[in-house]
């Protein structure tokens, strides 16, 4: 209750001393002149008389107390204006079933593990502002850039293999990212592509048009192959990171996949400035308060 107060004016407390000396010094002469019968009231009303005895010198520690100004230090800490926009990119086609990804859980499948590691990913961004592209034989937007943490993983937890279709549009979900990013203001806007296959579906966009796309937009991509060396399109991966200013991963198991985001997060840590102020809280009303009910009674 009391912890971190202190007092802004402690030498007020010698207040008191002048008024011991002025209580030990500076009585009446003679209390006859004005109350002659004083010393009989006195002896019928000595119980009344300690409590007003008490009460007067609780109403002059409390006085006292006020002039001392209680205060506490109060710290407030203002959430920062911006972040990073990241566009978290998955895979969700057939092949996301494969289990034994996990060593450690081999009844998950690829897509349990990843959306697992994903919504970690999200906790660990509070200053950020996150959204959600699932792909398959299509590209979907499946959460708008938001703050909101909570619903964010909530709609990664709803999330379900097959949802876009069987096969994997590699460049559909390159440009539906950068559609995402179209509200984006940020100075740092990023996207992290997972797959464990190759483009399957006809080249309705061409692989250079998607990644002169991604340049003029400003958008670094890093890329995570997750499987076999030969079960994911490695060249297709590294070309998106490298000409978007991004880098490129492999994992062959959850430990590794865990690792990789990880390193993004590290390598893309928000500089987001906070701003720190304290302030002091009075608490000189509640001494004063209790005096003045004190000189009442």
């Amino acid at each position: 209750m009391f912890e971190g107060l202190y007092f802004e004016y402690p030498k007020a407390a010698s207040f008191i001393v002048v008024y011991i000396a002025c209580e030990a010094y500076c009585k009446l002469r003679s209390s006859a002149i004005y109350f002659p019968n004083a010393a009989t009231f006195t002896k019928e009303t000595a119980a009344l008389s300690t409590l007003m005895w008490i009460l007067k010198w609780l109403s002059i520690v409390l006085l006292v107390l006020a002039l001392m100004s209680p205060v506490r230090d109060e710290f407030l800490e203002l959430e920062p204006a911006e972040g990073y926009d990241i566009a978290m990119v998955v895979d969700a086609s057939r092949s996301m079933q494969t289990k034994a990804f996990d060593t450690m859980q081999e009844e998950k499948s690829r897509f349990d593990v990843v959306k697992s590691i994903v919504t970690d990913f999200i906790a660990d961004r509070p200053d950020d502002n996150i959204g959600l592209v699932l792909f398959g034989d299509y590209a979907f937007i499946a959460a708008p850039l938001t703050y909101d943490k909570k619903t964010l993983q909530e709609i990664v937890a709803y999330q379900k293999v097959g949802m876009a279709g069987k096969s994997t549009d590699l460049y559909e979900a390159v440009v539906q990212t950068l559609n995402l990013m179209k509200t984006s203001k940020a100075k740092s806007k990023i996207a992290i592509l997972l797959s464990d296959g190759h483009n399957t579906v006809g080249e309705q966009i061409p692989l250079q048009s998607a990644i002169d796309l991604v340049k003029k937009e400003k958008v670094r991509f890093y890329t995570i192959g997750i499987g076999s060396a030969n079960e994911y399109d490695a060249a297709t991966m590294k070309q998106i990171a490298n000409e978007s200013g991004g880098k490129s991963f492999s994992a062959v198991n959850a430990k590794e996949l865990q690792n990789i985001y990880r390193e993004i997060d590290t390598l893309e840590k928000s500089e987001v400035e906070r701003f720190a102020y304290t302030f002091k809280k009075y608490h000189y009303s509640y001494p004063l308060l209790l005096a003045v009910f004190t000189l009442l009674s």
